[in-house]
């Protein structure tokens, strides 16, 4: 597997509260301080300007990360024919699965005396058919240790591993990464490319990043310090020895560094990082929503006075918000008292709600404002929000396009369109009590084509209001018109996939 995450767009997983708590209580008298201890760092850390040289520092730290490999063992089914008819031909001795050996690398570092070591969850999480069969811990003067795995959190993307030895080990602790500016100086110290052992430096170009991913911890701390493969589940320093940061994914179109790197903020890691020491479940609050960030396009189609809060695209059955009352075309403004913003995402608030907790949702609605009061749900596992996403049938559900036109929609948006009938509704898989028009050719040039929808999307309203026939969708193109609106907000349907509300600019 590969041990860093990349990103190849900023379209990406989140964030927990909590107070900073040591995690080097309970170590026996006597056990050696923390290699960031302010006794220690006070007699090596320039306290004012640059730092002349970052030597003493590393130093310092350096014994305290480790570089972590893992075996692991992939099932290989060596029938050429697997999973034909044919599979059969080559006889059940020929065709038996076989096993090879894989490995992975990665980084990470020691936070106690007695040998707790934190990385990333993906830096030991097997691949596909993989089954991980020993994870091997190696610190700085070259010792090996069979370790152990104590927990992970796929959600957050960390995990929590075990050494022992007689001698305490050396280890550092958390900082408070709220404190970070844009600016400071930091160094990160891993194993990338499997070269043990590596420092690089540089700044906080951001903190509170958005990547895009919409995840629950979908916050970072960015870096320009050098992050490359085998970096991930490295620590991150300032410049008073404190882990602000575990490198977890950087951005490139070439797989090296180019000088943007993200890693999980401390105060993100830290107090998940101590359920798993303590075997406590994770617990995250779950809405159920499907939901797009505001853009120019989504406020200019609502009227809207700012892209402010976060769009509900559609409602999972039988989940927390449904039972609210929430619905697709929502805008939700608030959650709990909270703004959501680009920073502080609606998935963010919700996921570090505790389950159970009666919250009040601020939203838009036609124009109007809400207040929805909800008890939050809990959020599902990886497998089962994965479960919930569709894949579109590329396949062409219309037979027979219809001729182009000179009307009002093909030239203010772009887009031929037909009424519904039964037997059209047949064709595309959906009840034959199914309302709307249906599409039958795009312009390529028009934001309609831009926006995803093709031949045999079927557009259920216009503006909120339904539609029957083409004749109200042209009704509401001249009302958007009239209305001195550069967009119309359309809810629709594409075979295979959950209903959209897709904001098209009129030509």
């Amino acid at each position: 597997m590969k041990p860093v995450r990349y990103s190849y767009g900023i379209t990406s997983a989140l964030l927990a509260g909590g107070a900073a708590i040591s995690l080097i209580t309970g170590i026996p008298a006597g056990a050696q301080v923390a290699q960031n201890d302010d006794r220690e760092i006070n007699r090596v850390v320039p306290r004012a300007g640059a730092p002349a040289s970052f030597a003493d520092l590393t130093a310092q730290l350096a014994p305290a990360v480790v570089n972590i490999s893992t075996r692991q063992r992939i099932t290989v089914n060596t029938n050429p024919l697997a999973g034909t008819p044919f599979a059969d031909l080559f006889g059940n001795q020929q065709g038996a699965p076989t096993t090879r050996e894989a490995q992975s690398l990665g980084s990470g570092f020691l936070i106690s005396a007695d040998g707790y070591v934190v990385t990333n969850n993906h830096v030991i999480q097997p691949d596909g058919r993989a089954e991980l069969e020993e994870v091997t811990v190696i610190t700085a003067d070259g010792t090996e240790y069979q370790a152990e795995v104590v927990g992970r959190d796929v959600q957050s993307d960390l995990a929590v591993l075990k050494v022992s030895r007689r001698e305490p080990f050396p280890f550092v602790h958390f900082g408070n990464s709220d404190e970070a500016r844009v600016g400071d100086w930091v160094i990160a110290i891993g194993n990338p490319f499997g070269l043990g052992g590596t420092v690089t430096s540089g700044i906080v170009s951001a903190v509170l990043r958005n990547t895009g991913t919409g995840g629950a911890y979908d916050r970072y701390i960015q870096t320009d310090a050098s992050i490359n493969r085998g970096n991930s589940g490295g620590p991150l320093f300032d410049m008073e020895g404190n882990v602000i940061g575990i490198n977890n994914a950087i951005f490139s179109t070439t797989g090296g560094s180019v000088g943007i790197g993200f890693a999980i903020p401390a105060q993100t890691a830290e107090p998940i990082v101590r359920k798993l020491i303590a075997g406590e479940e994770i617990l995250r609050g779950y809405l159920g929503v499907r939901i797009q960030p505001m853009n120019e396009d989504l406020a200019d189609a609502l009227g809207l006075q700012s892209n402010r809060g976060e769009f509900v695209q559609s409602v999972q059955p039988g989940e927390p918000a449904e039972a609210a009352g929430l619905q697709a075309g929502d805008v939700v403004l608030k959650v709990d008292g909270k703004d959501v913003t680009p920073d502080q995402t609606l998935s963010f608030i919700v996921a570090n709600i505790q389950p159970g907790k009666r919250i009040n949702l601020e939203i838009v609605r036609d124009g109007q404002r809400r207040t929805l009061p909800v008890t939050v749900g809990r959020r599902p596992s990886e497998e089962a929000l994965a479960a919930q996403v569709f894949n579109p049938d590329d396949q062409d559900a219309l037979q027979q396009p219809k001729a182009p036109g000179e009307g009002l929609v093909e030239q203010s948006l772009g887009l031929q369109v037909i009424p519904m009938t039964p037997q059209i509704a047949t064709q595309l898989g959906v009840p034959g009590t199914t309302q709307g028009v249906v599409v039958t050719a795009v312009d390529p040039n028009a934001d309609a084509a831009s926006k995803g929808l093709a031949r045999g999307a079927i557009i259920l309203s216009a503006n909120g209001q339904p539609l029957a026939n083409v004749a109200q969708l042209e009704a509401a193109v001249r009302a958007a018109k009239s209305d001195g609106r550069e967009a119309i907000l359309f809810r629709v349907r594409v075979r295979g996939a959950p209903e959209l509300s897709v904001p098209i600019r009129l030509r």
